[in-house]
């Protein structure tokens, strides 16, 4: 999967995530995904290839960098909170789909209960 691809694939599946929406606050360089006004993912190429970057629990961002080629800690972001897609990694679409979601939830699960798009817990199950 290269750059494009790969940047194409998260895009495509933050349209399944209730309540994510898209704004540019860091220039056109910086696609910046939220929910409810709090970032979970973000894309960009001004490190030279396209990227994705998105929200992780610590206790899994060493192992996802320990097994895969094309995970490494967040780019400009809490190396142990955020951790970052390459295209050369050889990433299969199902990790992307899940690390995608597991940001979103992530961010969702620390929401007040009333501003939630979803429920975290069902979610997970119904979007697998």
């Amino acid at each position: 999967m290269n750059g494009v691809e790969l940047q194409e694939h998260a895009r495509a599946r933050v349209q399944q995530l209730p309540g994510a929406n898209l704004e540019h606050p860091f220039g056109p360089g910086w696609e910046v995904y939220k929910v409810r006004d709090k970032v979970f993912m973000l894309l960009t190429d001004v490190t030279g290839e396209p990227i994705v970057v998105v929200k992780t629990d610590p206790d899994d961002s060493k192992a996802l960098q320990e097994q895969h080629d094309g995970i490494t800690p967040g780019y400009h972001m809490n190396k142990k909170r955020w951790i970052t897609l390459h295209p050369s990694g050889g990433l299969p679409e199902t990790l992307i789909d899940d690390l995608v979601t597991d940001s979103y939830l992530l961010v969702v699960a620390n929401l007040p209960r009333a501003k939630r798009p979803v429920d975290p817990a069902t979610f997970a199950r119904d979007v697998r």
